[in-house]
């Protein structure tokens, strides 16, 4: 039987408080701030399902994690060096962060808008629109402007 969904907001306290639950099995759902993920997920209109990691991490995974000694992200691996995981928010045009294996604490599975509607992260479309994303990471500046003042606006999603 599945567990039920726990929703919670940022904050330290309430993202270790996350983590235990998923540690137990349960899904977690965390409201997502920022605009490193644009243009699939959202910050501040929508939330990330997330579960505990079964499977081994891939590059392409949205992952929680803890980068740099310092802070949570949910950021894409857009790397794996044995133990090295290497992280990029999709929205951002510059900036790697990294962590070990051990300290990614969470994959997202779904994006969920405000009005509730779950969508799966890692449909072949989508993970094929990621990975064409990555590849425009030399004009995903351009891209990301004309995206966030026209589209984000309209409420429009990918």
């Amino acid at each position: 039987m599945e567990q039920p969904v726990v929703k919670a907001l940022y904050g330290d306290i309430l993202i270790k408080e996350a983590i235990t639950l998923l540690q137990e099995g349960r899904r977690v759902v965390l409201a997502v701030k920022g605009g490193s993920m644009h243009p699939f997920i959202i910050g501040g209109k929508e939330s990330v399902e997330l579960v505990s990691p079964q499977a081994p991490l891939k590059v392409g995974d949205v992952v929680l994690a803890w980068v740099d000694g310092s802070h949570y992200v949910i950021h894409r691996i857009i790397g794996i060096e044995g133990n090295q995981i290497s992280l990029m928010g999709d929205g951002n045009i510059r900036g790697i962060e990294r962590c070990s294996k051990d300290e990614v604490a969470a994959i997202a599975e779904y994006v969920i808008s405000p009005k509730g509607k779950r969508r799966y992260l890692y449909t072949k479309g989508r993970m094929r629109f990621a990975r064409m994303w990555r590849r425009l990471l030399p004009v995903r500046r351009w891209i990301l402007a004309i995206y966030r003042r026209t589209l984000v606006k309209l409420n429009i999603v990918i």
